[in-house]
């Protein structure tokens, strides 16, 4: 008899044991939706004070209030520091650009890390339309290259993962994306000398396709020898259009594409040599250092952009 009134106890205290397990895992499941908005969430987090700021400019906190079934990939504050947005900038943007932004990380469903297509670059579409690419691999889940840190925190009214950076929706194409940025100056120069040849680079590069292309700053211009705009000018079409077309892979490569030891072939023929050993670094053949790779995942409505500190140079 005491072996069995033993043998009971000990059952019970197993049970009970069993019981305080089960509801630690619970309280601790992120995918367990939690009584707060996405609203009050964003509102209450001090990691979240510039999206904050973003949704209350754009007049979309009433949107993240209401009910209903979002996904939001929010960037935190670190996240609008690495790309380089403060709160003066949000400030000084018009409601609607800051709406365009906010909603472009935006879904009008939900999407937990178990449901988010693995790709990789599966296309999603955003709540304005827009398309944004994700893949998922063994280094995380990416959107447009941008990391998602932390995943499936479910609200009353849908899901908030959190982004690395922030996403920026396409200005055009590439080369209207080119020609919008103050930083390439040279490079659209290029693009309309380049056309002016055998080959319509501004026409391929607008409508012929999906492209990459790694996008040489003024400065890579002026150290490859053009000193000025004029000179680019000057060029023979045919040879800058050799040069340009050097710079363009098929297809959207995204940072998190990008891996050790690639050799991607290009537009114009020939490989490029990709390294990420000591921060990513790409090489033509005939340069005799890489360039590094100071900007990535631009994207346009066509490809996406990389920026790079030099120009590529085939031989």
């Amino acid at each position: 008899m005491k072996h069995t009134t033993s043998f009971f106890y000990s059952f019970i205290g197993m049970f009970l044991f069993s019981l305080l397990i089960i509801s630690c895992k619970k309280d601790d499941d992120t995918t367990e939706p939690q009584s707060s908005n996405i609203k009050d969430e964003i509102a209450t987090r001090a990691d979240l004070t510039l999206l904050n700021l973003s949704l209350q400019k754009a007049n979309l906190t009433s949107k993240f209030d209401s009910t209903g079934s979002f996904t939001i990939f929010a960037p935190t504050n670190d996240a609008f520091a690495a790309s380089k947005i403060d709160a003066n900038l949000i400030g000084s943007l018009t409601s609607d650009q800051v709406r365009n932004i906010v909603l472009y990380h935006t879904f009008n469903s939900k999407y937990l890390e178990t449901d988010i297509p693995s790709g990789p670059n599966a296309k999603i579409t955003t709540e304005l339309g827009d398309s944004v690419f994700v893949t998922k691999n063994s280094s995380g889940v990416y959107l447009n290259g941008v990391k998602v840190q932390t995943t499936n925190l479910v609200l009353s009214n849908g899901v908030l993962q959190t982004v690395s950076k922030v996403l920026i929706p396409p200005v055009g194409n590439l080369v209207q994306s080119i020609v919008a940025d103050t930083t390439f100056t040279y490079l659209a120069a290029a693009v309309v000398r380049a056309s002016e040849g055998g080959v319509n680079v501004a026409a391929v590069l607008s409508n012929g396709g999906i492209y990459t292309v790694f996008a040489p700053t003024n400065q890579a211009f002026r150290d490859a020898g053009f000193a000025t705009v004029n000179d680019i000018n000057a060029a023979d079409a045919n040879v800058l259009a050799s040069i340009l077309t050097y710079h363009v892979l098929g297809g959207r490569v995204f940072s998190s594409d990008l891996t050790e030891g690639a050799m991607p072939i290009t537009l114009g023929g020939g490989a490029l040599t990709v390294s990420l050993v000591n921060g990513a670094t790409v090489k033509g053949t005939g340069n005799a250092t890489a360039s590094n790779i100071v900007g990535t995942n631009i994207m346009a409505s066509n490809g996406v952009i990389h920026v790079i500190d030099k120009v590529l140079l085939k031989q």
